[in-house]
Order: C-alpha cells, then structure tokens, then sequence
C-alpha cells in the first residue's frame, strides 16, 4: 500500500506548492501589490470577491487530490503497464523529451475542448461545471476550481497521452507545468500578452487570458484551452472576440501608453 500511498502524498504535496506559487505569485501581483498598474488591463470591470477566492482555492485542492491519484495510477500502479512511460534515458533520443511535451499539449488541447462541450450538456453543466462556472469573473485560483466528477474526467487525459506517447517523469512533469501556466494565464482576470502579439500569426491560432474570459463571462463558446483552432472550426469562437480583444488592449494603451 505504502509504494502508492508515499508517492501520492509526494506529488499532492508538490502540486498543492505549485499551485500556490503558480497561482498565488500572479494573483498577488495583478490583484493585491501592483492592483493599479494593472487596472488598465482588467478584462471585467468588476471584482471578484474573497468569498469567490476561498471557494476556488478549497475545490482546486479537492482537484488537486484527484491529479494526484491520477499520476500515482499511470506512474506507479498495474495501470502503468498498459502506458508508454519510459524510464531509461537512452529508451530515445534528447530532442523527442521536448517533442512529446509539444504533442502532448496538443492532444490536451483536442481532449479538452470535446470533454469542455460535453460538460456543457445541460444535464452535465447543471450538475458539474456549472461549479467552475460560479466563478463569472475567474482569478488565478479559479484555475483547478472543479467539481470533482469534472476533476475526474480532466485526470483521464493523462492516461489517454501516456497510452499514445512515449514519455518519462521529466516530459510529464513539463507538460504538467505548462498546461497549468496557460490554465492561470487563461484565468488571470488580466490580459498580460504583449501589444505585438495581435499582427502575428500567434494570435491567430493562441488563445489568450480574454479568450478564456469571455466564456466565463458568457457561459458558452470560446471552449478550447490553448489553441483557437476546434472553436474556429466548429464555429463556436465567441464572435465578438477579437472586438473584445482590441478593446482590453486599447484600453492599456489610453490608460498606460502601453509600448509593449
């Protein structure tokens, strides 16, 4: 029992401190020291309040829980047997480490955006989502703020990426991280990208903290985490997006004189 149960305790308290750097480092900063500097980026008007954040905070480490199991299943159970986890540094060559953090983003990226409809089923929503959705005006807590039938369902990718490709600790961990670094930014409240990103071809295919934002605000549309490409083909990008990008944007440019 103990060779699951120690490395379950390992890697929920590891992921319980990244999410409390990860997201705590950015709420701290955007919403309690530097509060007014940031104004002009604000994507909503409103605030949030600390009922919201406490809320967010319990049910991300309740989340945080299930991640935990879910790595401890595919990386030291039975359940690893029918996975392509590596361990021999040798097993392939350097660059496919990066690689399969790359593709496994991608993968992510498909997975969510098809479980993310579904959850949207009205009978799905109203009893799972419908959670992460109390938070209209997201922070960086509200980053793995799930119901945990949700939690559950979002756990699964990690199976689904280690049984298609071949990876070891290092290249999950970096996925792991990165998602969660664009799932914060994603919630941020903020829009952060710098000024150049919207002539380039980035910003065509990226998705940014008001991308994300407009969901919550709107309840639909705009479902994909990292990249606009399922939204734009299936026609469920949110069509005042852009306006409401340049809006957010132009606003840090007339309150800050924005040169980034």
């Amino acid at each position: 029992m103990h060779q699951v149960f120690d490395p379950f305790i390992k890697i929920f308290s590891t992921s319980a401190i990244r999410y409390f750097l990860v997201a705590g480092i950015p709420f701290v900063l955007c919403y309690v020291w530097l509060n007014e500097w940031f104004d002009a980026s604000k994507i909503q008007n409103k605030a949030a309040s600390r009922h919201d954040f406490r809320r967010e905070i319990l049910h991300s480490l309740q989340s945080t829980i299930v991640f935990a199991a879910a790595a401890c299943l595919v990386l030291y159970s039975p359940v690893k047997n029918i996975t392509r986890v590596y361990t021999s540094p040798h097993a392939y060559p350097a660059w496919w480490l990066y690689v399969s953090v790359v593709i496994s983003l991608i993968i992510h990226d498909t997975y969510f955006y098809w479980t993310h409809r579904l959850l949207h089923h009205p009978k799905l929503f109203r009893h799972a989502h419908l959670l992460h959705h109390r938070s209209t005006n997201p922070s960086p807590w509200t980053s793995y703020s799930f119901h945990i039938f949700e939690a559950c369902v979002e756990s699964l990718v990690l199976l689904l990426i280690t049984v298609i490709l071949p990876m070891n600790v290092i290249s999950i961990s970096l996925f792991v991280f990165i998602a969660f670094m664009i799932n914060v930014y994603g919630h941020l409240g903020y829009e952060i990208a710098p000024k150049w990103l919207r002539k380039t071809i980035l910003f065509e295919f990226t998705n940014t903290s008001v991308h994300h934002n407009l969901h919550h605000s709107k309840f639909t549309g705009n479902y994909g985490l990292y990249f606009r490409f399922w939204d734009r083909l299936m026609g469920t990008e949110h069509p005042n997006y852009v306006e409401e990008y340049d809006r957010v944007q132009q606003n840090r440019i007339n309150k800050k004189g924005a040169t980034i």
